[in-house]
């Protein structure tokens, strides 16, 4: 049934917050405490993104059926439906990412002026769906796809806002516009101040072990970009393969509240990370 055997925990995870939310959907009376849950739950909801984004790289399950169960179940978390990552990400910005003209997660203004985070993460999350559309205009199967689920997905919001508007509030909405930003503005500094047309230096990797753990080894990015089929469990090994090669102004520390503080002490292949000054 899985592919990877490494992706039943957060399958397990995302699918599990879907049945709570539902839970309280329907069996929660108190606004009160569906507010709580919304701000209990911003970054573990948040982090769902990063692993919509390798299901959509390197799908789940053998069974298409499957698939698209786990992207409604991420869609109605992080506000990504079906084949949203694979057109904006995959055939969008992997391809388009060395090009400030073309990228669709592009950290420049029009001015040649790079974004602040706020300003990138805004702009990312409100373009994210139009820019889905357009690059889709090349893939019409995956266009499909992608218009079916964002329908569907819509059509249930609206129904579980009809019936019972606050839960929805809270249950749905808030995090799904939540973890859109959130999501952006993770991805701020993956890529943003680097001019060049070099794979391997146009990435910015982290090697903290709770940020890693957390995102499915996101930061490993250079090994991302280097490889973006490669399931996210074998980042490690090929980051060993590649971290000679890697400038040593390419390794930060994530701006992540949760990880911040934790040590970097991860080395691979005799190239250890630098401390950052703090």
């Amino acid at each position: 049934m899985f592919k990877h055997r490494e992706d039943r925990l957060p399958v397990g995870f995302a699918l599990g917050l879907t049945i709570l939310d539902f839970a309280l959907y329907f069996g929660v009376q108190s606004p009160w405490w569906l507010a709580a849950y919304w701000l209990l739950m911003l970054v573990p909801k948040g982090t769902i993104s990063a692993w919509s984004h390798h299901h959509q790289h390197v799908p789940t399950f053998r069974w298409p059926v499957l698939n698209r169960v786990l992207e409604l179940s991420h869609g109605l978390h992080c506000g990504l439906t079906s084949n949203t990552w694979l057109l904006h990400h995959v055939l969008g910005h992997h391809v388009n990412y060395l090009d400030q003209t073309k990228d669709e997660s592009r950290w420049r203004r029009a001015d040649g002026k790079p974004m602040g985070a706020i300003e990138y993460s805004v702009t990312v999350a409100a373009t994210a769906y139009w820019r889905c559309f357009q690059v889709g205009r090349r893939f019409p199967k995956h266009q499909r796809v992608f218009l079916t689920y964002a329908a569907l997905t819509l059509a249930i919001l609206a129904a579980l806002i009809v019936f019972k508007p606050v839960h929805a509030l809270f249950l749905f909405v808030l995090p799904m516009i939540f973890s859109l930003l959130f999501t952006a503005w993770v991805t701020h500094d993956h890529h943003v101040g680097l001019d060049t047309q070099n794979h391997l230096e146009a990435s910015v990797n982290t090697l903290n072990r709770r940020f890693n753990q957390l995102t499915g080894n996101l930061g490993f990015h250079t090994a991302h970009h280097y490889k973006q089929a490669m399931h996210w469990s074998k980042l490690p090994e090929l980051h060993r393969q590649i971290a000679h090669q890697i400038p040593e102004r390419l390794y930060r520390k994530p701006d992540f509240a949760l990880v911040l503080g934790t040590a970097e002490v991860d080395v691979f292949a005799g190239h250890a990370a630098p401390q950052p000054a703090e």
